[in-house]
């Protein structure tokens, strides 16, 4: 995805730079210099009501085109139509573009007429592909593509509109890198405080690569707690392999071989098996991005480039290598010191103690350098950092509650029942499966309830406390001399509705302290204030849902040098503080103002708030807007909303309205789908502690055999030890649930509340079930594994006893 966005940025921009400003076109001089520089397109991106003739409304996105669009790639329609016919105007009514989606939220269809402000449109066609689509963000309405002649008739742009306009620039063909920086800094020095935001086919969307970047983060910190989870299978697998080698490792011995040869042959043998293991994940990993564009490439909104990239794929292999390298050698490292009689006297026990140092010590290097490596490759290594710090706590742990089972299990009182004295005694006995099923199960169980949690949270935080606190509608782009009249009109209308109304414009952060926007350091919970546009609004009071923390606000009749009020959680991100000097960019014109106080703000309230406020006199005379707010206290019904939509869409053509159902919906959808992404992502790591749990049971099967064997010589029925084994089982996996429970909650915890900054809600509902189908799951595989056992008849055994 990242090389599709660097190879295809020129597209995907709409041209080699691109000159964005809010509420104001270029200047005539603006214009002129860029278009001195190449070809030049402009584009106007508006959000408006369209309505249909059965008189539905709906939110929309325009996009507002000259004759030079596109400069690059092209406008795919559906039928087929030019892109000049499909938006002129003919019989009087220009002619638009329009996304699938509006044709069906208004329940009409092509050739239908919609109408926009205070003109009305024909939709010609609809849009199967748009060239430049990614380069405006997400959108909360279908897209509708007009002319900019259609924009004018719709009376839509008026002072203070919340318009984008945007100077897409085509330099000569071939422009290198070098070229475009030089246009782009010659701009920026022609034009210091146009206010403008710059782009260019370099960083398209430096958002979207970022997001790209942590989801392969993610991706990695999954495939590592899947490696570590097969950690615990390269331990259980080489301690069965130690085990069933041992006359052959006896028969070395005697022949001369040292401890250390013994060692250094098997090992070779084992990380020869994981060499074949990881050569079989790079060619899948491979060739999966082009089987994922052959299946999904037209399912994927950015252009998808498959490639087979060597340093990812050798950091694959490093964190495969490294892995079996760490895990085996402490089993291995056992056999060592192992006299030859123990280990053909020694049938049931296993290879008990320590590894000699040497062997310790480079098993600790090969988990220093995997865990050394997961951090300098992380994106973000701090999180790389709690990561490891996570799993080294839930290792740790896991190894603790399987100790504290086996002596739980050997302390305690000897039951009467004969089935459940067996299974206490297979969980304490040596050679036991109990550290086994608790790492392999734990771990894959830990991270899922994780997830489960996390998700949980962010729905609630969403939609949890909705319907007593948030607004049913937003309205956007109220004139400010209509401002009276609106809020009469919505009150003619409601039953005895709360509106709310503030003055609004769009500004962009220039300095902070006297340091460019562009050079201030921040942090990731804050780079987002410095990016783009900001809405703004002036005050003579504190706004609602907000608290003062530090400071004093303004008196009412204030007329002293600009003041703003700031959000005091960013102001602490961006170590800003009473006095500092901020500087924003409105209508192309600089405002100086100096921190006057700092507030506490309930984002989750959804009513009008604002990072920054400003004193009323900072904006005095500016053209501006409002932005309003309607809720009903006793709450409304879907049609009672609808139709005091399509009522606000006829009275006042020029105002958008949101409503906030829809937009939670939208909002609900993305969470959806980034949660099954997620999901399906984690269950990687499920599907390893599956099979880690099923390889940890077949490890056991010489030792479940010899038990079989001797009960069944001593009068043990079949059911007997199915009974056995199903307690066994069932009180192994009842332990390993709840800490899976336990720990997956504290980490979602810690990630919600100190990662995200929200609020935790524990899911009780989705963390019981998935410790309830790890229980489920334990038993199944271990009396799957058990059933063949039971079947096997003592006397061809007893032989070779």
């Amino acid at each position: 995805m990242t090389d599709g966005l660097a190879s295809e940025g020129r597209v995907l921009l709409g041209g080699d730079l691109e000159f964005e400003l809010n509420h104001q076109e270029a200047t005539p001089e603006q214009r002129a210099f860029l278009e001195s520089r190449g070809t030049v397109s402009r584009v106007a991106s508006i959000r408006a009501m369209a309505r249909g003739g059965n008189g539905e409304a709906t939110l929309s996105e325009l996009k507002a085109v000259d004759g030079a669009y596109p400069l690059v790639g092209a406008v795919e329609t559906n039928p087929p139509v030019a892109i000049e016919d499909a938006l002129s105007e003919q019989n009087g009514s220009f002619g638009v573009l329009a996304a699938p989606a509006l044709l069906d939220r208004l329940g009409i269809e092509t050739g239908a007429r919609i109408r926009i402000g205070n003109a009305e449109y024909e939709v010609r066609a609809t849009l199967a592909k748009e060239p430049d689509a990614i380069a405006g963000g997400i959108d909360f309405g279908p897209r509708i593509l007009m002319s900019d002649a259609g924009l004018a008739a719709s009376g839509l742009i008026q002072p203070g509109s919340l318009v984008e306009w945007s100077y897409r620039l085509a330099l000569p063909e071939g422009a290198s890198d070098d070229a475009i920086r030089t246009t782009r800094e010659a701009v920026s020095s022609a034009f210091p405080d146009a206010g403008w935001r710059i782009r260019d086919r370099q960083n398209v969307s430096p958002r979207l690569e970022r997001n790209i970047e942590r989801f392969t983060q993610f991706l990695t910190l999954v495939g590592l707690t899947a490696l570590m989870v097969g950690g615990v299978g390269v331990v259980n697998a080489v301690g069965g392999f130690v085990d069933r080698k041992r006359e052959t490792i006896a028969s070395l011995k005697c022949l001369g071989a040292s401890g250390g040869f013994v060692v250094l042959v098997h090992l070779v043998q084992i990380m020869a098996l994981a060499l074949v293991g990881v050569v079989i994940g790079l060619v899948l990993g491979a060739a999966m991005p082009f089987a994922v564009a052959w299946g999904l490439g037209a399912m994927i909104p950015v252009p998808f480039t498959p490639s087979v990239d060597g340093l990812n794929l050798a950091l694959g292999a490093s964190y495969g290598l490294l892995t079996a390298l760490a895990f085996a050698l402490w089993p291995l490292g056992r056999a060592h010191d192992v006299a030859v009689s123990a280990l053909f006297r020694e049938r049931i026990g296993g290879v008990k103690g320590l590894p000699r140092l040497r062997y310790r010590l480079t098993g600790a290097l090969a988990l220093t350098a995997l865990v050394a490596l997961a951090i300098a490759a992380a994106y973000d290594r701090y999180i790389a950092i709690l990561f490891v710090g996570a799993a080294a706590a839930i290792f740790l742990g896991l190894r603790l509650i399987a100790s504290l089972i086996t002596w739980a299990a050997r302390k305690l009182p000897r039951p009467r029942q004969t089935e459940l004295r067996l299974a206490l005694t297979n969980i304490h006995r040596p050679g036991a499966l109990t550290p086994s099923v608790v790492l392999s199960l734990g771990l894959g169980l830990s991270l899922m309830v994780t997830v489960v949690l996390i998700e949980g949270s962010l729905r609630r935080q969403l939609t949890g406390n909705l319907p007593e606190m948030a607004p049913s509608f937003f309205f956007l782009d109220v004139a400010n001399t209509d401002g009276d009249r609106f809020e009469t009109f919505l009150r003619e209308r409601g039953a005895d509705p709360q509106i709310e109304r503030v003055p609004m414009l769009r500004g962009r952060v220039v300095s902070l302290k006297g340091i460019a926007a562009a050079e201030y350091p921040t942090t990731p919970e804050s780079e987002w204030v410095l990016r783009g546009d900001r809405g703004i609004t002036f005050s003579s009071a504190p706004p609602e849902g907000s608290t003062v923390t530090e400071g004093s606000w303004w008196p009412a009749d204030y007329d002293g040098p600009p003041q703003v009020s700031f959000g005091a959680e960013l102001a602490r991100e961006l170590q800003l503080s009473i006095g500092d000097e901020v500087q924003v960019n409105v209508l192309g014109r600089t405002i100086t103002a100096r921190i006057a106080n700092l507030r506490d703000i309930q984002w989750e309230r959804l009513g009008i708030n604002f990072v920054m406020v400003f004193s009323p006199n900072a904006f005095r005379g500016a053209p501006y807007t409002y932005l309003a707010t309607l809720s009903y206290p006793d709450g409304a019904g879907a049609e009672q909303e609808r139709g005091l939509l399509r009522a606000v869409a006829d009275a006042f053509p020029n105002v958008t309205a949101v409503r906030v159902k829809e937009a939670l919906d939208t909002v609900n959808a993305l969470v959806g789908d980034l949660a099954l992404a997620i999901r399906s992502a984690s269950g990687v790591t499920l599907v390893s502690s599956i099979l880690v749990l099923a390889g940890a049971l077949a490890a056991g099967h010489r030792h479940r055999v010899y038990d079989a064997v001797v009960l069944k010589t001593l009068g043990a029925t079949r059911k007997r030890l199915l009974a056995a084994f199903s307690l066994e089982y069932l009180m192994l996996g009842a332990t390993t649930a709840l800490f899976g429970v336990l720990a997956g909650s504290v980490a979602a915890y810690a990630v919600v509340t100190q990662v995200m900054n929200l609020a935790f809600f524990p899911d009780i509902t989705g963390a019981a079930i998935a410790a309830f189908a790890a229980l489920l799951l334990t038993v199944f595989l271990g009396l799957v594994g058990t059933w063949r056992i039971l079947g096997e008849t003592p006397a061809r055994h007893l032989r070779n006893l």
